[in-house]
């Protein structure tokens, strides 16, 4: 008996497609197909119809998964049933697959795991400029807080592009990303030598660090920028 894998990779062989071909034209890694054709996971709801398109068949055609022999109606309508629910019912670990998203899915998802990391870097210096001179709070324990919240928001963005697939960029990306590194090499350049003169001029050593905690977050706010604009870029 046919299942939907094996399905969707004798269609594929049929256009004489490679993996790479598929997920160029559905806007997906060539793991994705992989897993697709080896009933490891089942293609989200948008990718039926393009799917269908790409392999000339209809919906029902492809959900229609068995051994091919005739049946009734009732029979039919079971069955098809059966397929929507093993098609479009996604388990837990499906929510965080990185390599069932679509790269302009993962631009999202980028776009808010760097900005939300960036409030958190924002909020965590704040804290630590109020809590201790204002709030009056014990030293250690502000400072415990403030590098609980660093950790957090740098191991959210170290987890994001570790789980992200190795997608090949666009020549145009390829360009915005060094525009971007440029720019970040740049401001650290600047953050650096105010570092060292605020430093020097006050004495306040144990103050001024907090500039490479705010020059972190300028980088970060520029590849959000970057990232941003190539998703509007990608909309249009």
């Amino acid at each position: 008996m046919e299942n939907l894998g094996e399905k969707l990779f004798e269609l594929r062989k049929s256009k004489n497609l490679t993996q790479d071909d598929v997920a160029e034209k559905l806007n997906v890694t060539r793991q994705t197909v992989s897993k697709w054709e080896t009933n490891q996971s089942t293609p989200d709801f948008d990718k039926i119809v393009p799917l269908c398109d790409l392999y000339g068949i209809t919906p029902n055609e492809l959900l229609s998964v068995g051994n091919g022999e005739s049946t009734n109606a009732n029979q039919e309508e079971t069955d098809m049933n059966e397929a929507k629910n093993h098609l479009f019912t996604r388990g837990k670990d499906d929510k965080l697959d990185y390599e069932n998203m679509t790269a302009s899915q993962i631009k999202q998802k980028s776009a808010k795991v760097v900005s939300t990391s960036v409030f958190i870097y924002i909020a965590a210096v704040a804290f630590l400029m109020i809590s201790i001179p204002v709030q009056r709070m014990n030293p250690i324990i502000a400072s415990s807080v403030f590098l609980l919240l660093i950790g957090w928001a740098t191991a959210r963005i170290i987890k994001h592009y570790m789980s992200i697939p190795k997608i090949e960029k666009t020549e145009e990306e390829k360009k915005q990303d060094r525009v971007a590194k440029q720019i970040n090499e740049i401001i650290n350049c600047i953050c650096v030598a105010i570092y060292f003169i605020i430093s020097f001029v006050t004495m306040a050593w144990h103050v001024t660090w907090v500039i490479f905690i705010i020059m972190g977050c300028i980088d970060e706010i520029v590849k959000l920028v970057f990232m941003l604009k190539e998703g509007e870029k990608n909309e249009e």
